[in-house]
């Protein structure tokens, strides 16, 4: 293969920094944009000197390698299924949708069809997470607390529920999906929101949500998410071990055992430009390091819906065990959220 041919759907802020490290890799050529925001498409566009397409049909015929779709929560779905009937392999961005009925139907698709995929977790990419994942090797892990808080992000389907779902869908899901690397997965939802919207015309989000989660190795965990500040105050976990207690986000990961401790600082970038590497190299078939394939960005997406239902509902919410997440996922959508309450 010459330089792999990528597409973009959706010409937003993160379509930007994907098209800004994808032009950075000199085997990688940006095909095209497109975007139902025609001025967004053709600044993006303009700016990396490729083709602005009307629509997605238009940029699919134009000889593509793979796409990338970086769309709002709310307009997942038909995207997606253009490009899977295409068989192209596809990069989705997080969350992958603003429901679980949306996620669970393109994952059938992609099983069903058998297109590579890759999803936007590049916290997994980061490499202070092995060193932590080092750390915890024999160290069961007894607890964990996840945070996410921020400011209402500066859009204006954000602070709308059913067009974003909420802060803990489409920002604090890159700490559910850490939480699981590092502790398990989740059995067990109980969640709270303050059912006061931040002061943004059309919010009808809480403005704080704090959940407790039960963990399949009997560990506990927490998570507490924020849109009242207006600067990002702090994104990341701690976690508390057998003799090691240790914390970790996109900025480093400092531990400390008995013996002592020590901090090791990381480079978000280099973790966003990961992701996207690994991507490109799977295509071209030079590589195997997609982390996050979209049935697994199903499961941690799973665990935020959890939460947000627990939240909307007051109720307690049990999650299927992992590995019957798939095998769930048709049946499921029959009813809404596909949980157990």
């Amino acid at each position: 293969m010459g330089a792999c041919r990528i597409g973009l759907i959706g010409a937003g802020g993160v379509a930007a920094r994907h098209a800004r490290v994808l032009a950075g890799f000199s085997d990688v050529r940006l095909v095209g944009v497109t975007d139902v925001l025609p001025d967004a498409c053709r600044r993006l566009a303009d700016q990396h000197e490729a083709p602005a397409y009307p629509d997605v049909a238009t940029l699919l015929d134009a000889g593509l390698d793979a796409v990338y779709v970086c769309v709002p929560p709310f307009a997942h779905g038909p995207a997606e299924e253009s490009v899977i009937a295409a068989g192209l392999p596809m990069f989705v961005e997080k969350p992958v949708a603003a429901d679980l009925a949306t996620a669970e139907r393109i994952a059938a698709l992609v099983a069903g069809r058998g297109v590579p995929t890759a999803v936007g977790h590049h916290w997994r990419y980061l490499p202070v997470l092995d060193r932590a994942r080092e750390l915890l090797a024999d160290r069961p892990v007894r607890m964990i607390g996840g945070a996410w808080l921020d400011r209402v992000p500066p859009v204006s389907w954000w602070a709308r529920r059913e067009l974003s779902g909420g802060p803990v869908v489409e920002q604090a899901v890159h700490v559910l999906d850490l939480i699981r690397v590092l502790a398990g997965e989740v059995i067990e939802v109980s969640a709270y929101g303050d059912g006061a919207p931040p002061p943004v015309d059309g919010a009808d989000i809480d403005s704080v949500t704090t959940a407790g989660m039960r963990f399949a190795s009997g560990a506990v965990g927490t998570l507490a998410c924020s849109s009242t500040l207006d600067w990002k105050h702090r994104a990341g976990v701690e976690v508390v071990a057998d003799g090691l207690v240790l914390t970790l986000d996109e900025q480093g990961l400092t531990w400390r055992d008995a013996n002592g401790g020590g901090l090791t600082p990381a480079d978000p970038e280099a973790a966003r430009i990961a992701v996207d590497r690994a991507f490109v190299d799977a295509v071209r078939g030079l590589g195997d390091d997609i982390r996050v394939p979209y049935p697994e960005a199903l499961r941690t997406h799973r665990l935020a819906l959890a939460v947000a239902r627990s939240a909307a509902t007051g109720r307690t919410v049990r999650l299927a065990p992992a590995v019957e997440a798939l095998a769930t996922a048709t049946r499921s959508t029959r009813t809404g959220f596909g949980l157990d309450a």
